[in-house]
């Protein structure tokens, strides 16, 4: 039998994610690319914990939403079954504050019409000061905050790492460098150093880079760069394994893994382009900032990494995935930005699901690629 040779154009959580899925299969002859360098993912920490988020994209809630849900039976499916290391994935719980206590209650509300379809929030309450230091007990703020128990942490380049090596195992094949894509007779040619290789099916899972691969094929896409930054603290002497994720307002989240690690974070820089310089300054002061909204005890941290990658993102901050116009065996995603670590397994498994000319979990008419991937000239014909 003669197998489909398909091809994964980067690695981040939406390409390995697609390879994972694409690589059970075994009539498909799986290939990856990806040169390592500024992928959003391996930089992001993340939180699972999309719905209480007040932006009314309804569209973009349902894709959240439903990446969230998918996020433990993603996991265990990579891990058969097996216990999911919490070093990659683990539920925590999630504490929310705002400066003002009234958009508390407007987020309890919310938060509570939506655990209608969305059971995985689980238990909602507001606690006072002496609850959340219960939970925390570095907090020496005096502000209630929203407890949902169904928030969960991610560490974005352990789970690539992870997923990368399950769809290895299953025989897909990794190729570390970056590829140029053009089209033939026969299919789609992936140009690499040492010669070009023909495949069937390309999936274009390379975020921010999308423009580029799809420019020699005479497309226009509205897809950006945003640089993310984060730091990375060691609180020396506190159990920290189980503490919920913060999310304080402003960019300064707060992300406890364990044995006293701790990710603050993180940037959204639009004017950044690919610069993956880090600003030690921005990120100290970013440090203090979350010190001053919920620990002082941040301050006295000792400073252990730090991390920029790039992120994602269209014109109207909406993401986009399926077939490229004209194409009915290239298939692209973008645009998913800062929601990337929650809605990425979700996406990628909908572009396997493609590939194998399956019906999507997500409808393709809710994320129209045709509004973000647009043709500059006439395809050619062959």
């Amino acid at each position: 039998m003669t197998r489909k040779r398909v091809a994964v154009i980067g690695a981040g959580v939406v390409g390995v994610s697609a390879a994972y899925y694409l690589s059970k299969d075994e009539s498909i002859d799986l290939t990856i690319f990806d040169d390592g360098i500024g992928q959003g993912t391996s930089a992001a920490a993340g939180i699972i914990s999309p719905w209480l988020s007040r932006r009314r994209n309804k569209k973009w809630y349902h894709m959240v939403k439903e990446g969230a849900a998918f996020y433990p039976d993603f996991l265990s499916d990579v891990m058969n079954g097996d216990t999911i290391p919490p070093s990659v994935y683990k539920q925590v719980g999630t504490l929310v504050f705002k400066t003002n206590d009234q958009y508390l209650d407007d987020l309890l509300d919310i938060g509570e019409k939506r655990r209608e379809n969305a059971p995985e929030i689980g238990e909602l309450k507001i606690l006072p000061p002496e609850k959340v230091r219960e939970k925390v007990p570095i907090y020496t703020k005096e502000s209630p905050a929203l407890w949902a128990s169904g928030g969960a942490r991610v560490d974005g380049k352990k789970l690539v790492e992870l997923v990368l090596e399950e769809a290895s195992k299953n025989g897909a094949s990794l190729v570390k460098e970056r590829v140029t894509l053009s089209q033939s007779e026969e299919g789609y040619v992936v140009h690499t150093s040492t010669g070009p290789l023909l495949f069937d099916s390309v999936v274009l899972a390379a975020a921010a880079w999308l423009p580029e691969l799809l420019g020699p094929l005479d497309y226009e896409v509205d897809s950006r760069p945003q640089k993310g930054q984060l730091v990375e603290v060691k609180l020396a002497g506190y159990n920290t394994n189980d503490w919920p994720v913060i999310m304080p307002e402003g960019e300064e989240d707060i992300i406890p893994f364990e044995n006293g690690h701790v990710i603050i974070g993180a940037t959204h820089e639009n004017e950044e382009g690919f610069n993956l310089d880090i600003d030690e300054n921005r990120l100290k002061d970013m440090i203090v900032i979350a010190a001053d909204k919920f620990s002082d005890t941040l301050k006295t941290a000792s400073i252990e990494s730090y991390r920029s990658g790039t992120r994602a993102y269209t014109s109207d901050f909406s993401p986009f995935f399926g077939p490229v116009p004209g194409h009915q065996q290239l298939f692209a995603a973008s645009g998913l930005g800062s929601t990337g670590l929650t809605a990425g397994p979700l996406v990628g498994k909908c572009l396997a699901q493609l590939v194998m000319e399956e019906t999507p979990d997500l409808p393709l008419a809710d994320y129209p690629i045709e509004q973000y991937v647009k043709q500059t000239n006439e395809p050619p014909s062959f």
